[in-house]
């Protein structure tokens, strides 16, 4: 963990990538990829004085997250505005095709008991009760406007999405849409991206919020991957299902929708069923 890692900027814009979308975790991608444990490490050792090699190993992968949202903001926009219901099944499909992965890392056949299904369950309950309570408008809040009572929402909006991004199951762009300011967020970043830095006030905002977010639940998350692996795992296991719910875009309107719609899911789900496949073997030796 010592050493920059150049492969790490790949898996980074691999959670970047994610943390764009709402209902797909930067958090699960980098289960997949298998540098969640060291990343969860590394964010808290910036607060500690494991400050340099933990810096080093996250360098290429906040390089990677920079990468993806710098490049990609437009083109998830643009997916998002034109083309909502086939992307949603493509990301649903890589929701589900976590699944297996994470019951067999969690080894849940010789684990788990009912307290652990019922923390499944919790779990579940959870994300559906947060979609319930999302007014369900991805694109709405185009706007850069600034007043002290958006400051505050943005701010903590943003702890909320940090929180959110180093937890398998929960998008951070979830919890910015949960809180109503993902359309700002994600104008403001392509607004930027053309050089117009009247949306860098909202995007800093935020990201102070982020940098909150890191410090005060790295070292939790962490504490319960630890002490309480199995449950915690369970409850993983319950947001990444429910997390099918909160994606889930509606029925397509016609029979070429539904082709699409379906061909997107099953690209999906053998794209992350497969990282799982190559990561738990690679774990295994």
């Amino acid at each position: 963990m010592n050493n920059f890692k150049w492969m790490n900027i790949f898996k980074g814009f691999g959670m970047g990538t994610s943390d764009l979308i709402p209902g797909v975790s930067g958090g699960t991608i980098a289960l997949l990829l298998g540098i969640y444990d060291g990343f969860i490490s590394s964010i808290s050792g910036l607060f500690s004085k494991r400050f340099w090699p933990s810096f080093k190993f996250l360098l290429p992968i906040i390089i990677g997250m920079g990468l993806a949202i710098a490049i990609l903001s437009n083109l998830f926009n643009y997916l998002l505005s034109y083309h909502e219901i086939p992307t949603m099944f493509f990301f649903t499909g890589l929701i589900i095709g976590i699944i297996p992965y994470l019951l067999k890392i969690s080894n849940f056949k010789r684990t788990f008991e009912t307290k652990h299904y019922l923390m499944i369950v919790l779990g579940i309950f959870i994300l559906v009760i947060i979609t319930l309570l999302n007014n369900g408008d991805k694109h709405s809040g185009e706007t850069l406007t600034l007043s002290f009572g958006l400051i505050i929402k943005y701010f903590i909006a943003g702890i909320f999405a940090s929180s959110a991004m180093l937890l398998p199951g929960i998008s951070g762009s979830f919890m910015l849409l949960v809180f109503g300011v993902y359309g700002t967020v994600m104008f403001s970043i392509s607004e930027l991206m053309k050089l117009n830095f009247a949306a860098l006030p909202i995007l800093i905002i935020v990201g102070l919020g982020i940098l909150t977010g890191f410090m005060l639940s790295s070292r939790i998350i962490q504490y319960f991957l630890h002490h309480h692996s199995t449950m915690t795992f369970a409850l993983i296991i319950g947001l990444v299902i429910g997390s099918i719910y909160a994606v889930f875009p509606g029925y397509p309107e016609n029979g070429l929708a539904w082709i699409t719609s379906l061909l997107t899911m099953i690209i999906g789900f053998v794209v992350s069923f497969t990282l799982g496949q190559i990561t738990a073997k690679s774990e295994n030796h």
